[in-house]
């Protein structure tokens, strides 16, 4: 193990991986991702909705502004039974839904993995893993050539539903396959639909359409009584068949170029740790597409991993640290397995008690606005909180919003640094290389320590005289010193 003391190997160059290497690399830490396909952005990948959450830690990261500008702004999110929900009441610096396929994301994630140093390692399958007491070894097999093997201190795995680092572990991925025979497909259309995002159900039939910004449309289609396997041939007529029972119209589809059929499973791994091995993003956790949540849940575990990680192999911070990830992200996960597939089932509701149902949830968002936030935060990520110790002050757990800081600056260009931040009142000062320290640009009186992720680890409402001490902090965060 010479010479992987401090080293991360980050397998899966998805999304997930792709910030997550970053991260370790920009904190210092020498990072290989190792990705199974050749090099290539591809852009048959799935995903096309970014949220405010997720938005908000690409802010953290430099990287908001540009891949907001690439997408079409969405501020109103529509749902069955005509409930439409506004977003441009979030508090947040990214009040929209922005729609943009998932590969746009990956460009800006890879070249700042790039200009941060990570060594890539592209065509290369790993084939078996063992753990060690002070690393982990993969056994890997490079261009399908002969069988070698790299190590590191953490494995972490973001090599999505199939993880070959999860069954290397031997850890289950329990759930099952919710929906079969969905359908995608690349096309052109005759008519440009009213809507950037067009998406129904109706009877048996469900139907979205979503812009590349290319001339091309991605289309995703299901229908309950078309349930074939995968492998069942498909073609443009039945795309556009599901796509006239759900929303009325094909919109001309034509020059399909690409198509296929999968399944929609909901399954999450009972850990998301074991010993020097991660999980992160579809390895840990899979469920319907619904709500769009399925990339951006992947992207907020890499970035609440991240900085635990590198603050173990750089020395501040006890192993001890990692535990809380899978503490803050494992019930995150698994709210977004009960969430989608509760979209799903109540959209594709067919028997009247769940016609019912629908009908009533419907009415009560409608009409009650905390039940309609709570769905809100819950969807676009910024309502979920982490545990907090008993006793804590009311903020600690919470997502810290982009407040400004004194000198024309705020909290997410500051956090850029990847370090905890201390929000004082104006005029109050603390000495510590542990922590950076910033003012509130406002008269406020709160002192709030936060997170590299944006979240809040400390606060009091009143600051003693004498200014912050670091015998205010707790003796430390689960192994990291604040002092």
């Amino acid at each position: 193990m010479n010479g992987t003391a401090q080293t991360v190997i980050v397998v899966g160059s998805g999304p997930t991986g792709l910030l997550l290497a970053g991260d370790l690399a920009a904190a210092g830490v020498p990072v290989t991702l190792v990705e199974k396909r050749p090099h290539k952005i591809s852009n048959l990948s799935r995903a096309f909705v970014v949220h405010a959450r997720t938005l908000e830690q690409l802010d953290a990261r430099g990287l908001a502004d540009e891949i907001d500008a690439r997408g079409q702004k969405l501020d109103r999110l529509r749902l069955f039974e005509g409930l439409t929900i506004d977003l441009s009441a979030l508090p947040s610096r990214f009040n929209h839904l922005l729609v943009l396929p998932q590969f746009e994301v990956e460009k800006a994630l890879e070249r700042r993995a790039i200009d941060a140093g990570v060594s890539f390692s592209y065509e290369t399958e790993v084939t078996g893993l063992i753990q060690g007491t002070d690393g982990v070894t993969l056994q890997v097999r490079r261009g399908g050539g002969e069988s070698q093997e790299m190590s590191a201190a953490y494995v972490v795995g973001a090599d999505g539903m199939r993880s070959a680092v999860r069954e290397a572990v031997g850890l289950p991925f329990p759930g099952r396959s919710v929906i079969r025979s969905v359908v995608l497909a690349d096309v052109r259309l005759a008519e440009t639909p009213e809507n950037v995002l067009t998406v129904n159900t109706a009877g048996d039939a469900f139907a979205f359409i979503a812009p590349f910004g290319d001339g091309y449309y991605r289309v995703i289609g299901w229908n309950r009584a078309h349930d074939v396997p995968d492998s069942e041939p498909l073609d443009l007529d039945e795309i556009k068949e599901i796509a006239r029972l759900a929303l009325g119209r094909d919109f001309g589809m034509h020059d399909a170029r690409w198509m296929s059929r999968f399944h929609s499973d909901e399954r999450q791994a009972p850990h998301y740790r074991v010993g020097r091995v991660l999980l992160a993003g579809d390895a840990a956790h899979v469920h319907t597409p619904a709500g769009g949540q399925g990339m951006n849940t992947g992207l907020q575990d890499a970035a609440n991993l991240g900085w635990k990680l590198a603050a173990v192999l750089n020395g501040r911070a006890s192993e001890g640290l990692l535990e809380t990830y899978e503490a803050e992200r494992h019930p995150v996960g698994k709210a977004v397995l009960r969430s989608s597939g509760g979209l799903v089932r109540l959209a594709m509701a067919k028997r009247p008690w769940t016609l019912a149902a629908r009908a009533g949830l419907t009415a009560f968002l409608a009409r009650v606005r905390p039940a309609r936030d709570r769905a809100v935060g819950q969807i676009t990520g910024i309502g979920f909180r982490y545990p907090a110790p008993k006793g804590s002050h009311r903020l600690v757990g919470t997502r810290v919003p982009d407040v400004a800081l004194d000198g024309g600056s705020r909290l997410y260009e500051a956090l850029r640094a990847g370090e905890f931040m201390l929000i004082l009142p104006q005029g109050d000062t603390y000495k510590s290389d542990a922590v950076r320290v910033a003012h509130w640009a406002s008269g406020r009186r709160t002192a709030l320590l936060v997170r590299p992720d944006g979240y809040a680890a400390w606060a009091a409402d009143e600051v003693a005289e004498g200014g912050v001490k670091s015998t205010d902090f707790p003796r430390d965060f689960a192994g990291y010193s604040l002092r």
